[in-house]
């Protein structure tokens, strides 16, 4: 039997056993009195709402609680018990409740009514709706029969697709960048829908179905599928954004013979690649029940706000509407935003500790929010900062590992820094950018010809240095990789292997649904769809493949065929250990380094094939999250699946010929593109750091930087893959201590520096303990009803007032100069001053002697 075999939503026949025999449990008439107990048992333990229900809603759960039996009852919380044992997401209180309600009556502690009715809701709750409340908040347990695959869809998916990616392409080589996220761009569809209601109801007929410009009110489905169609366009096309402007540009590659041709097999095959692993994936990280993906539930809960109508209802005081409270929370984000990006700077980098003594280096050091290592008990009053960790949206226990991290690791990070491990004291404490050995930025163009490697050179010049924040960066990712792989087969080992055999099977069988094997409430709602079958995924990805060999083949990019083989197999092995956990926790993390370091021992000295095998590696894994990610929410929004398909495949292949149209426009049109003096900002910071790597893995190689500089880097892998044993006899053996421990969340949480610090980590997490900890566990109602539209409103509200701030006062500088846009700047944080623990020697270098460089 299958893990989702064992689900309380699971393939038990017993959910819909009444109905499949015809036999219904005698049902007593529904009185207010009943309607409001079946509130309160549905409430917190202060007895007001927890369901924020219309009236529909309400009504529907009511019906199954009345029409459930008891035995119906115990083996869906009995199920529920083995499948959510291991879920971090599922409340621990309903799990302690059910494990009493399956024992009977008398370990229950209450009256048969009392008992019979509590043994109802919690198994009608997780039977016919969701275990979740965070989903329940932005879901609902029936289907809709609303127009959705509409004309009206596509003509403004393909409109916002256009908008959206020329801008994200546009001014992506600027800093600062701007680009319409998909919080903005829901706000955007939601009028442009609602003005095509005013237009005629004009339409024809096709194979027996009516299609119309106006089918009627703009619905909440098709508010949904745009918006799934659009997530997949807005997020820039990575090969536009970074390899073709690096391949181009005479200041970095100059391949002249980039044309048109191999800017779109390149775009396209890695693009569409992802796309067809996202389909394979489904079974893995979109129906099982425990995929919660937390990352996506603000965009329902938005769309919600907008277009879902509400029942007037008294929630701890507050009576606000969703769509309401998201207008007044946006427009305050957007007001308030002016004071800490524009008007009073200081409460943006809130670094105060270090004006207490501004030129003191160890307070800067160990204080100092732009140059240390951010140890503020509160560090900026602005939220684009402090939502860096998603406070409102990733689940707490998730945030408290990688917090757990993060804090960790700056005191490692101090250790290394303050007894120069690797000659980290001659260079600034958590820089990103390589150093040479006299502490200047890394030149590479120093060391090439032709754009490989040349040894005399860079013997005269010098090996690239990272600083301490680096360092920990490149080791935490590096154990990461191994550590994610280990702890998924541990804990979800069985069901991927399960899953493989059911995926050959269904390959076999073209008849058969995906959703046959899942008897989840939305799953359920599902099958009245059609279905994607495996094969349409398949398709894309064989096609896609076959234009990459075509573009690595037929052009002169010094990269052969089996090294994409090899990039596409790593992420075979790696998508679905890493999906998952950005499935459970919330946490997402690229195979950008990896693919970097496979690559560049594949190919030493050849920069050009690491990057564009680092395009696909990365890509293929970045692509199929979103893709994947986007489906889970057509899922939530029960959206046609085949709706989903047709409406990604097109707006992704727009997004592909908008983003060459662009990027060629703007390398043939604007001066001096990616100078770093460049009149408008066009210098090209994304561009030039992937030109710096390709050399670093690339050109110089990991054999020097690995088995020379670093070679405690090689054993980071080791590492990783060693920390799995203490966790896994942890969980095992104590698991009242280390239930919620999570070994991959704890390294991923020491990824989180070079440039940045604990002061972009600790102000989310102090909002997670507020809102996803405190307030969820004492405020249940009011945050289900608000929290993901709050998170949503103050996003939004951020980025309108970005817009506005970069046109009116940014684009034509408009400097306002006083101590509170100086302080922060003042002192040795803010670049004034001493910066690193120890000068260079008076020799003129650190670590190795010229001419013996690794």
């Amino acid at each position: 039997m299958s893990s989702e075999e064992l689900s309380s939503h699971g393939s038990s026949e017993s959910v819909h056993e009444n109905e499949k025999k015809n036999i219904v449990p005698e049902v007593m008439e529904v009185t207010p009195e009943m309607r409001d107990n079946v509130l309160e048992r549905l409430n917190e333990k202060s007895g007001r709402d927890r369901l924020n229900a219309t009236r529909n809603d309400l009504d529907f759960i009511l019906d199954k609680i009345l029409t459930m039996s008891d035995e119906e009852a115990l083996n869906i919380l009995n199920k529920a018990i083995i499948y959510h044992d291991d879920d971090f997401n599922f409340p621990v209180e309903t799990m302690a409740k059910i494990k009493l309600l399956v024992q009977g009556q008398d370990v229950y502690g209450a009256d048969v009514d009392t008992y019979e009715f509590d043994l109802k809701v919690e198994a009608c709750l997780i039977g016919h709706y969701s275990p979740y409340p965070e989903v329940r908040s932005v879901t609902e347990p029936y289907e809709d029969d609303v127009p959705v695959e509409t004309i009206r869809v596509y003509f403004l998916a393909i409109i916002w697709t256009i908008v959206g990616s020329g801008i994200r392409q546009f001014f992506s080589p600027r800093q600062p960048s701007i680009s319409l996220s998909s919080t903005v761009i829901q706000l955007f569809l939601y009028p442009c829908g609602r003005a095509l209601e005013l237009l005629p109801d004009w339409g024809f007929t096709f194979r027996g179905k009516r299609h119309s410009i106006n089918p009627g009110p703009w619905t909440f489905k098709e508010q949904m599928l745009t918006t799934v169609m659009l997530n997949v366009a807005v997020g820039g096309a990575y090969v536009a954004l970074y390899n073709i402007v690096v391949q181009k540009l005479p200041i970095f590659y100059g391949n002249t013979w980039a044309s048109p041709g191999y800017q779109f097999l390149l775009i396209f095959s890695t693009q569409f690649l992802g796309f067809g692993f996202a389909g394979v994936l489904r079974r893995w990280v979109i129906y099982p029940v425990k995929a919660v993906w937390p990352s996506v539930l603000p965009s329902i809960a938005l769309s919600r706000a907008l277009l879902k109508p509400e029942k007037k209802e008294n929630i701890h005081g507050w009576t606000i509407s969703r769509y309401w409270f998201f207008l007044i929370c946006c427009a305050g984000s957007f007001l308030y935003f002016w004071f800490p990006d524009y008007i009073f700077q200081a409460l943006s980098t809130f670094n105060w500790l270090t004006w207490i003594a501004p030129h003191n280096f160890n307070l800067a050091l160990i204080t100092g929010s732009v140059m240390g290592l951010g140890i503020n008990p509160w560090p900026t009053f602005d939220w684009n900062i402090a939502s860096f960790v998603t406070p409102l949206v990733t689940p707490f226990y998730s945030q408290v590992n990688q917090y757990i991290g993060t804090f960790i690791s700056a005191f490692i990070i101090l250790g290394m820094y303050m007894t120069n491990y690797k000659w980290t004291s001659y260079l600034p404490l958590n820089t990103n950018a390589l150093r040479t050995n006299t502490n200047n930025v890394y030149a590479v163009s120093e060391i090439l010809t032709n754009g490989l490697l040349d040894e005399s050179k860079y013997q005269k010049y010098s090996p690239p240095f990272y600083s301490a924040g680096d360092l920990m960066v490149y080791g935490s990712t590096f154990a990461f990789y191994p550590a994610s792989i280990l702890w998924t087969l541990v804990n979800e080992g069985r069901s991927i292997m399960i899953n493989m055999k059911e995926f050959v099977t269904d390959l076999k069988d073209r008849k058969r649904s995906n959703y046959d094997r899942f008897d989840d409430p939305f799953s359920r709602l599902m099958r009245k769809h059609k279905e994607v079958p495996d094969w349409w995924f398949l398709i894309v990805l064989v096609i896609s493949f076959v234009l990459g060999v075509v573009c690595l083949t037929q052009y002169p990019t010094d990269t052969p065929v089996w090294g994409l083989i090899i990039i596409i197999l790593v992420n075979f092995v790696f998508l679905i250990p890493i999906s998952l956990i950005h499935a459970v926790t919330g946490y997402g993390f690229g195979l950008n380094v990896l693919c970097e370091l496979i690559s560049g021992y594949m190919f030493p000295g050849n920069g050009s094939a690491l990057m564009i095998l680092k395009a696909f590696g990365y890509n293929i894994d970045g692509r199929a999250e979103s893709y994947i990610s986007d489906q889970k929410i057509a899922h939530y929004s029960k959206i046609p699946p085949r709706a989903v398909f047709r409406g990604q495949i097109l707006t992704s292949l727009i997004q592909c010929i908008v983003a060459i149209g662009v990027v060629n426009w703007q390398i043939a049109n604007i001066d001096d593109l990616c100078d770093p003096k460049q009149a408008q900002r066009f210098t090209c910071p994304g561009p030039r750091t992937y030109y710096s790597a390709s050399i670093t893995w690339g050109v110089i190689g990991p054999k020097r930087m690995f088995n020379g500089l670093y070679p405690i880097l090689q054993w980071c892998f080791l590492i990783g893959a060693l920390v799995i044993i203490p966790f896994f006899f942890a969980k095992r053996y104590l698991p009242k201590y280390f239930r919620f421990a999570n070994p991959v969340l704890i390294i991923g949480g020491m990824a989180s520096w070079a440039p940045y610090n604990l002061s972009y980590v600790t102000p989310g997490f102090y909002l997670s303990i507020i809102f996803m900890y405190f307030i969820r566990r004492r405020y249940l109602a009011w945050w289900e009803k608000y929290n993901y539209v709050l998170s949503s409103a103050l996003d939004a509200g951020v980025a309108f007032s970005a817009i506005i701030i970069f046109f009116a006062v940014n684009y034509h500088p408009k400097k306002l100069s006083w101590w509170g846009n100086t302080v922060t700047y003042a002192g040795i944080d803010g670049g004034v001053g001493q910066q690193v623990l120890l000068k260079v020697p008076e020799v003129g270098y650190f670590g190795p002697e010229p001419g013996h460089y690794p």
